[in-house]
């Protein structure tokens, strides 16, 4: 295993321990075995870390699910399509909540940790943007009712996942399916 790999599994521990609020990066390092200079020369800094660790170490990859979908749409089944999203996002959203949770405990480190995000082009509204920009081609091809409006409805399915991931972790009742989350999403919205 290689050295950022280390720096990397090291990272998503500590995240997933403590949370990315009180992670630290000298905390980081010492978890790889490697000084942290060593760890800023593979990362800029926690932020670069935290997206390492979402793209490379929480399972599955929403974000290029959805960067590719806009490409998918009037090809396949709107249902299938929305159910595979919905899984996805349930998954990515039960990892990365415990890490995420803490950065709104601090107002100075949410406030940098969203400029950040903002100028790399990412974060949550990245992902609702990318849904949209689906569900905006599934009703130019006539999939959805003309009226739909796909920021709101990329809105609602993304924030019903992100609740089932935050009641998994709150309560651990059970929750609804990705596929009765999308059957009763799509029921008003489909031509």
């Amino acid at each position: 295993m290689g050295t950022r790999d280390r720096m990397l599994d090291a990272a998503a521990h500590v995240m997933r321990t403590r949370g990315l609020a009180r992670a630290t990066t000298k905390e980081i390092a010492k978890a790889s075995g490697y000084s942290e200079a060593a760890l800023y020369k593979h990362f800029h800094d926690k932020t670069d870390l935290f997206l390492a660790v979402l793209q490379e170490r929480v399972p599955g990859n929403l974000r290029a699910l959805l960067t590719g979908l806009p490409e998918r749409a009037g090809k396949g089944e709107l249902r299938a399509v929305l159910t595979e999203v919905a899984a996805e996002a349930v998954d990515f959203y039960t990892e990365a909540f415990p890490m995420a949770a803490s950065v709104f405990s601090e107002p100075a480190l949410h406030a940098a940790h969203r400029e950040a995000l903002q100028e790399r082009g990412t974060g949550p509204r990245a992902v609702r943007e990318g849904l949209a920009a689906y569900l905006a081609a599934e009703r130019r091809a006539g999939a959805l009712k003309p009226d739909v409006d796909p920021g709101a409805a990329a809105a609602l399915l993304l924030g019903a996942c992100f609740q089932n991931a935050f009641l998994a972790h709150f309560t651990g009742d059970p929750n609804p399916t990705p596929e009765s989350l999308v059957q009763t999403l799509l029921a008003p919205l489909t031509a």
